[in-house]
């Protein structure tokens, strides 16, 4: 059975459409006579996406009861029954309610396309799970319903679903996304249009990697070498000089010029064109290229125009920046130099630029250890000289009038040979000599046209001839062996420099390492292997690149990097000599695996450390904070149990206060102390339920003296799901520490309002503040800020609170009062929405805030 297709409607923000895109798919395709259905689709009672579903079939939903209520879930089972050839999924992002088929309501998508249905589903950008991290940077706001990247990258279609700020904004101040209540605390927080500019490029950027990606297999499949200027890539040829700095530079400058440009650096080691490169200088160059937004990338090549124009042309290049040669004038004789061949061979696609600078006509040494090996237009040319070559030279010497001697014609031959042994090398020369020996003795040696030698003299000349042709020869082949073996050599050492600096610097990750492996070797894709032991099956620990093999077994190249690690290669065979360099990366592959392991463990060992700390400071807490308060206990029940001293009732009164004072401060030290403990250990299980926070709040201010809070906690705020007993003591907790810093005379303002599908409660005070360097510290377990008086408590409070709030899925947060002080900020989950019943459905509630299309 043939999978079914995916198709994503990505939107920046909630309200730009998707549901409403998605249902106009569905119209259209119902309109074309497919089989279409409404698997599930939220539209959170807009009129304008309510009208969408009329003349749609709708599955009815699967009614769960959670905790006292009643919710409704796509039912993953009728669909199936139903077989449509196209079911309608909204919010992809959507966690189930308990007791559901699946956890996640894309693990319910993944069954409909194994089953052969295709699939039309909605999700927003801040919904992925690689982006968490920068959209809570953004909008201060942390997605608890995420969906993996993979899930939306293995999609059929991902088509974008944008609209402006301002338009979005317009239509959020109409009413046609939230109730009238929500708009203004939605319009002035996470509808900002910083946020909302954010969230938009956000989005534009992931579509257009994807856009990128598809393109990029798209040329892999079809085999397409031409460039396709779909976006400004320019790729810098490095050689290593003080000039790749300003090629760098200039690179940067020219991709500003276009959205979207990149640059992409490359030095191609063992080449014509770029020697004498010096490792420190690649290294200052690496570090600016990154430094710019660029990559670095460097290439072994046999020749660096060809090897420059691949990899332009494999990156899908539009443009190629290149120095002026170094070469002084006299050494342009030996050929036209890089930046000329690349311009003449580029095409019509690909733009050269050859950019002056200060290293250019200074020199780069002498040309004669240009090539690192014989190149076969070389050879071929090496063997025209010395098989033609004698023939041509016979042809004109014998239709000539022109006698000049057998030692001349001999000279002949040999410059002939020697010629074929400098373009050809060792086998050229040896066919020329072998060749002109036998035309000199058939043309010029008498007796002429035999194969005879008459005179001695003529025969010991023959002899040398070939002798010195032999020896010259050998020497130019041997001459350009060496040269082969150490342009291979210092191509080694230069990849090796690089990898010792990696290792120096600890930069690379497994997967940059690998990467690096695939680039420099030219393969399809590079895997690290490994093993418990010589018998179990073999597993793979990082790879790079399309279709990585599973075992050695399979690799076309695999090198042994430890006891039971392998590194193994798939794409071409290489030479021996190649595999010298690849055993050191894979040596380096196993120390970046047993690095990251190491570090795993050390962050283990950093936890362990943190909970031994605590409890140190635990025992420290109990031995001193918690005697003050017993001492004080201790001698009030001493004086008034005195048979000595007759007290008043006013002293005896104060002494009992004294008593309740102290009692009330152990009982909320030894509580603090306690919550600490079953944060530490995970014991904290949140019994989530629906209140109302004016409900909670007024509770949680019993401790605090009645006239030193002032509290604003409106009745039309939504209700919130949380615990109600860790809420009350997250909010005693952060109030109790707002008094205790506030000034006399004032009260501590807590107040409350709706933020989209949040209710923030905010505790301000004017005390002295926090610095921003100590906003986060305050927060850790035993941390009393300033000069806090003995007796205000082991600093615990704080901590407690925010360990509280992340059990229930909210978070805490210190911001600058502005006029001084420190505001909390408590930010909670509201309660999933309950629709309105509808004539065709059951009563339904959607266990998420609701998500806008």
């Amino acid at each position: 059975m043939a999978r079914g297709t995916l198709r994503i409607y990505l939107g920046a923000a909630p309200g730009v459409g998707k549901t409403y895109a998605m249902l106009s798919e569905a119209h259209r395709r119902v309109e074309r006579g497919t089989d279409c259905v409404v698997a599930f689709v939220e539209h959170h009672h807009r009129p304008r996406t309510e009208v969408m579903l009329h003349g749609l079939d709708e599955i009815p939903r699967r009614e769960l009861e959670y905790r006292g209520g009643v919710f409704t879930e796509m039912d993953v089972d009728v669909v199936l029954a139903r077989r449509p050839q196209v079911a309608l999924v909204d919010e992809l992002a959507h966690t189930n309610v308990p007791g559901s088929r699946n956890d996640k309501r894309w693990q319910d998508v993944e069954e409909l396309l194994a089953a052969g249905i295709d699939v039309i589903s909605t999700v927003n950008i801040q919904h992925l799970e690689s982006l968490g991290d920068v959209v809570e940077s953004i909008t201060g706001v942390r997605q608890r319903e995420t969906v993996p990247d993979e899930v939306v990258r293995r999609a059929d279609q991902v088509e974008l679903v944008d609209m402006s700020p301002q338009a979005l904004r317009r239509r959020m101040a109409h009413g046609n996304i939230y109730k009238p209540d929500k708009v203004d605390a939605a319009l002035s927080n996470y509808f900002r249009p910083g946020n909302l500019t954010a969230l938009r490029e956000l989005a534009l950027l992931w579509v257009a990697d994807r856009v990128d990606e598809y393109l990029t297999e798209y040329r892999s499949e079809h085999q397409v070498s031409a460039i396709w200027g779909s976006r400004e890539r320019i790729v810098v040829g490095l050689t290593g000089g003080p000039e790749g700095r300003t090629l760098i530079r200039r690179a940067a400058r020219l991709a500003e010029k276009g959205a979207g440009g990149e640059v992409l650096a490359v030095y191609i080691s063992r080449s014509d064109g770029l020697t004498s490169a010096s490792p420190k200088e690649l290294a200052v160059q690496r570090t600016l290229v990154e430094d710019l937004g660029g990559t670095f990338h460097h290439v072994v090549g046999e020749d660096v125009p060809v090897a420059l124009l691949d990899f332009a042309r494999g990156v899908n290049a539009t443009q190629i920046v290149l120095g002026v040669s170094r070469r002084k004038g006299w050494q342009y004789v030996f050929g036209p130099g890089v930046g000329a061949t690349v311009a003449r061979d580029s095409g019509p696609d690909l733009d050269v630029h050859l950019i002056t600078h200060d290293e250019a006509g200074k020199g780069r040494g002498l040309p004669l250890a240009r090539g690192t090996r014989l190149g076969r237009t070389r050879i071929i040319a090496g063997w025209l000289v010395g098989v033609l070559g004698p023939a041509l030279l016979t042809l004109l010497l014998t239709n000539t009038d022109a006698d000049l001697g057998l030692a001349n014609d001999m000279l002949l031959f040999l410059a002939l040979t020697v010629a074929a042994a400098l373009l050809g090398g060792l086998y050229p020369a040896l066919a020329s000599a072998a060749f002109g020996s036998l035309l000199l003795n058939y043309y010029f040696t008498p007796p002429l046209h035999r194969l005879a030698i008459a005179d001695p003299r003529n025969l010991v000349a023959i002899v040398v001839f070939v002798g010195v042709a032999v020896s010259v020869a050998s020497v130019v082949d041997l001459a350009a062996r060496r040269t082969q073996q150490a342009a291979r050599l210092r191509a080694e050492s230069e990849i090796l420099s690089f990898l010792a600096g990696s290792v120096l610097r600890g930069e690379t990750s497994l997967e940059a390492l690998l990467e690096q492996v695939r680039e420099t070797f030219n393969m399809e894709s590079v895997a690290l292997l490994e093993r418990q032991s010589d018998v179990d099956p073999w597993t793979c620990a990082g790879s790079v690149g399309p279709r990585p093999c599973l075992s050695p077994e399979d690799a076309d190249v695999d090198v042994p990097a430890g006891d039971h690690m392998a590194l193994a290669l798939t794409g071409r065979v290489l030479p021996a000599e190649d595999r010298r360099v690849l055993a050191a990366f894979a040596a380096q592959a196993a120390v970046v695996l047993d690095r990251r392991r190491l570090k795993h463990e050390a962050d283990q060992a950093k936890e362990l450390a943190e909970g031994n700390r605590i409890r140190t400071a635990l025992l420290a807490a109990v031995s001193h904070d918690l005697r003050t308060p017993l001492a004080g206990i201790k001698v009030s029940v001493s004086s008034l149990r005195s048979a000595d001293v007759e007290w008043s009732e006013e002293d005896q009164a104060e002494l009992l206060a004294a008593i309740e004072e102290g009692a009330d401060r152990l009982d909320n030290l030894v509580g603090n102390l306690l919550d600490m403990s079953r944060l530490q250990t995970g014991t904290v299980t949140p019994l989530i339920r629906e209140i109302d926070l004016d409900e909670v709040v007024p509770m949680a201010l019993v401790g605090v003296p009645e006239d030193s809070v002032e509290l604003d906690v409106p009745e039309t705020l939504p209700m919130v799901a949380v615990d109600k007993g860790l809420l009350e003591r997250a909010v005693a907790n952060v109030v109790e520490n707002a008094v205790k810093y506030h000034p006399e005379g004032t009260p501590v303002l807590v107040s409350a309002s709706v933020i989209a599908d949040r209710v923030e409660l905010r505790v301000v005070d004017r005390g002295p503040g926090v610095p921003d360097v100590a906003k986060d510290r305050i927060f850790e377990p035993f941390q009393r800020y300033g000069d806090a008086p003995r007796g205000a408590g082991v600093g615990l409070g704080l901590a407690v609170a925010r360990g509280f709030t992340d059990a229930m899925g909210g978070t805490l947060a210190a911001e600058d009062t502005p006029g001084g002080g420190l505001t909390m900020v408590l930010s909670l989950p509201t309660a999933p929405a309950r629709p309105m019943p509808q004539p065709d459905a059951p009563s339904s509630a959607d266990a998420q805030p609701a998500e806008a299309s």
